[in-house]
């Protein structure tokens, strides 16, 4: 198991849950009867194959040899693994969210292939939901949404009902043997070839040598750029706290139109505006609390970094930390801040290497480490107050079996000293917000939602 897996089984608590999930809404077909949900159910476990992926789980003994090693499960139990559930009366979006944060807070079993698909009927608009559940050492957020795409279809007449678990979905073509030995991309594939690791590590030499200036030319920008945002100039606040392990799971759909209205008219990016959103949001929900702090928060969030007309490339996205203008009352104003402060970090690592923005993303999220380590209580200013992600989604309408997906709410992790996380993903032309927090250290979460809501509205007003 590679280390980068096994660090999120050895970091888990009770109080520190290390899954992702996520929470899809249907609307049945035309003509689906009241046993339509069973029938869903029934096509997810009638597929019992299961790719390698998700079919192993943490070696015996579970917690010390299972930490560092992968064991294959010889038959998977579906009828655990995939859940049939009903809401309560009256079967609102609340009743929905309640239950998924009592799903989203209970840890995976070790001793099973860690996921779990909760499949919920009862809503009293008709439709269904499908909760799932994976942990952090098998996929993460992204992955797990890529999953999820792979098994819709644009086609609503299309009733294959694919699961993400089903071997070979999504599986690229594998290359011809001689293309594998050009490009040197066959993990496990080829033998070991000392000469080529000499290579490779000879190439990085220079890149490696080119830290430590690099390193300097960020900290001399920390001091003479006051856009630039540096780990640790954080106030503290309720998110910075330790956390226990009962958790609150709200969410929303927002027009991308109407975002992207407001990006237009501002010159921003739709990121900007989603930060802006943020930012009026959080402003309003810690002032309703009376505990706002004077100082801005911040937050560490993913960032393009290609130039325009650049061709797309996976080393181009890094991990800055940027204001979100809490301290300010005017949305507009706000907005500015935050492009001043994106715009100086993504400016920071134009001038970098793909290697040395690896590096500099890698300090920014390290600030989460301590928060790996159950019992950590910080003893400076936290490195950000919260995480704003953003997860590619699909593009256009899509269905599973015939069911149109309505919406697609990420729900990823709190850590200890970051008590909410808040991820945004694309679902056609919708912007989805999922947010997670520590039920006790953020109270009346679902206030966000409101809070979200008003903050795009007076950004229109802004720019009216």
């Amino acid at each position: 198991m590679p280390v980068t897996d096994s660090m999120f089984l050895m970091a888990e608590s009770r109080e520190h849950p290390m899954h992702v999930g996520g929470l899809q809404l249907f609307t049945p077909p035309e003509g689906a009867g009241p046993d339509y949900v069973r029938s869903v159910v029934e096509t997810m476990r009638s597929h019992v194959a299961v790719s390698e992926k998700f079919g192993r789980r943490p070696a015996d003994p579970v917690g010390i040899l299972g930490n560092t090693w992968w064991s294959d499960v010889d038959e998977i139990d579906l009828e655990y693994h995939v859940r049939h559930s009903a809401l309560p009366q009256p079967g609102r979006i609340r009743e929905l969210f309640q239950q998924v944060s009592l799903w989203h807070e209970t840890l995976l079993d070790r001793h099973r292939p860690m996921w779990e698909v909760h499949v919920v009927e009862g809503l009293e608009d008709g439709r269904f939901a499908v909760f799932s559940k994976v942990h952090h050492s098998l996929v993460d957020g992204v992955s797990a949404l890529r999953y999820m795409t792979l098994a819709l279809s644009p086609d609503p007449n299309d009733r294959e009902g694919r699961v993400v678990w089903q071997p070979g979905l999504g599986r690229r073509k594998r290359p011809a043997p001689s293309e594998l030995e050009t490009k040197g991309a066959s993990k496990g594939l080829l033998p070991f070839n000392p000469l080529d690791t000499v290579k490779q590590v000879g190439g990085l030499t220079g890149e490696v040598l080119g830290m430590l200036p690099a390193s300097l030319k960020v900290v001399g920008t920390s001091f003479r750029d006051h856009d630039y945002m540096a780990p640790f100039q954080a106030p503290n606040t309720i998110f910075n706290v330790p956390i226990g392990g009962a958790r609150r799971f709200v969410a929303q759909s927002y027009s991308l139109d109407r975002i992207d209205e407001v990006r237009r008219k501002a010159g921003a990016t739709v990121n900007d505006i989603v930060l802006a959103m943020c930012g009026g949001a959080l402003r309003a929900y810690l002032e309703e609390l009376e505990v706002l702090p004077d100082r801005s928060l911040t937050a560490m969030v993913p960032v393009s970094l290609r130039k325009e007309g650049e061709e797309d490339s996976s080393n181009a996205v890094g991990a800055v930390i940027a204001t979100l203008g809490t301290d300010l009352t005017d949305p507009a104003q706000r907005v500015t801040v935050i492009q001043d402060s994106v715009k100086a970090a993504r400016k920071v690592m134009g001038e970098l290497s793909p290697l040395q923005i690896l590096a500099l993303s890698a300090a920014n999220i390290a600030g989460l480490a301590p928060g790996m380590l159950p019992g950590y209580r910080g003893l400076t200013r936290p490195p950000f107050n919260l995480v704003i992600s953003n997860v590619p989604g699909p593009r256009e309408a899509m269905y599973w079996n015939g069911a149109h997906l309505d919406g697609v709410y990420p729900a990823s992790i709190a850590w200890e000293g970051q008590a909410a996380n808040i991820t945004i993903c694309t679902n056609n032309r919708n912007l989805e917000f999922g947010i997670v927090a520590c039920r006790t250290a953020v109270p009346k979460v679902q206030r966000l939602i409101h809070h979200l809501e008003d903050a795009l509205s007076e950004l229109e007003k802004a720019y009216a």
